[in-house]
């Protein structure tokens, strides 16, 4: 079973995307902020992490920073999923590792097509 973490602040975002990627048979990981994100990463090595830029205590751009130094998680994809849609923000997050970017209001399909593209590498 492919593991996947889910990381926004917004409760109707994750609800969604949680309840979408439970039906497609992965075990889905929750986090409201980077620095919950970071924690649950420690001990859980998702094969895909869903992240969100702008998020309290801990963004997205900070949490992505220190998911790329860690060794054991050098093969877990990350999609950016985040309502900053200006080319400087994409760049910026492609710039520091991730392998999508998606800019928010968003389709659940394209996301989980994304997942799956992305996963199939």
């Amino acid at each position: 079973m492919k593991k996947i973490l889910i990381v926004d602040d917004e409760p109707n975002i994750v609800m969604s995307l949680e309840y979408t990627f439970k039906k497609n048979n992965f075990e889905v990981f929750i986090a409201r902020d980077g620095q919950e994100a970071l924690d649950i990463v420690k001990n859980n090595y998702p094969d895909m992490i869903i992240l969100d830029v702008m998020m309290p205590m801990v963004d997205g751009y900070a949490t992505i920073e220190q998911i790329r130094k860690d060794d054991n998680l050098k093969h877990t994809k990350v999609i950016f999923l985040s309502a900053k849609n200006k080319e400087s923000d994409i760049e910026k997050g492609m710039a520091l590792g991730a392998d999508a970017y998606l800019t928010k209001p968003f389709s659940i399909k394209k996301v989980v097509d994304q997942v799956m593209e992305l996963l199939s590498k």
